[in-house]
């Protein structure tokens, strides 16, 4: 295989594990968030 194949898919695996990471970490991140700011200061979910 060419080098400069196996250097483009290398970097293009490495940026879709790391947007997957992001939005894997990202998203129950926010959640909770949304669901202590309304326990603690009484917010809507909706903000």
């Amino acid at each position: 295989m060419n080098i400069g194949t196996l250097i483009i898919a290398v970097i293009g695996g490495a940026a879709g594990l790391l947007s997957t990471l992001y939005l894997v970490i990202s998203l129950p991140a926010v959640i909770v968030w949304k669901i202590f700011r309304c326990i603690k200061f009484g917010y809507s979910l909706n903000q």
